[in-house]
């Protein structure tokens, strides 16, 4: 399973349920990035799409506790269960917020990360994979500017157990 985030310099995502700053390169390679695949987000997330609509061209399914309905939406209400559902489809992508990211990232392998080189208010942040021993960067897929802000698209790799250590024995 793989993940898209943006993250801004302390590795915070948002605040009040949204992105201080967004940018729109980084929403492009959100749309190509995903499309096409099954996205899981949490109920604050979608509250964000435009419109609270599914997004487009994608299978949309909501994490949520609750199990309460969305309309266009695949429920469900743990992780394991959208583990499951992953499964059905030939790419899934969790895509926030933050709890769901946290819930998710021990299942997921990939993460496409955009740095946004700023550092707004948030309350959200994300696990900063650099200080992660179990992931490491591993491609620069693409950087710039826009409006006077530095961004890279970066691509993170969960690292292989060391089939020596001691853990695996």
């Amino acid at each position: 399973m793989e993940l898209i985030v943006a993250v801004y310099d302390d590795w915070g995502i948002g605040k009040d349920g949204t992105q201080p700053i967004a940018l729109s390169a980084d929403r492009k390679f959100f749309r190509e990035a995903t499309r096409g695949a099954m996205v899981i987000a949490g109920r604050r997330t979608i509250e964000d799409f435009p419109g609270k609509k599914p997004l487009p061209g994608r299978v949309n399914v909501a994490l949520s506790r609750s199990g309460m309905e969305i309309p266009g939406f695949t429920t469900c209400a743990s992780p394991e269960e959208a583990m499951e559902l992953a499964k059905t489809v030939r790419r899934a992508m969790v895509i926030g917020g933050g709890s769901i990211y946290r819930q998710m990232l021990p299942y997921c392998d990939t993460a496409y990360v955009t740095r946004v080189h700023v550092t707004p208010d948030s309350d959200t942040l994300f696990p900063n994979l650099d200080e992660d021993e179990q992931w490491s960067q591993t491609e620069v897929l693409q950087s710039g500017e826009e409006n006077g802000i530095r961004y890279e698209m970066l691509l993170y790799k969960r690292r292989e157990a060391d089939p020596h250590s001691s853990e695996n024995r």
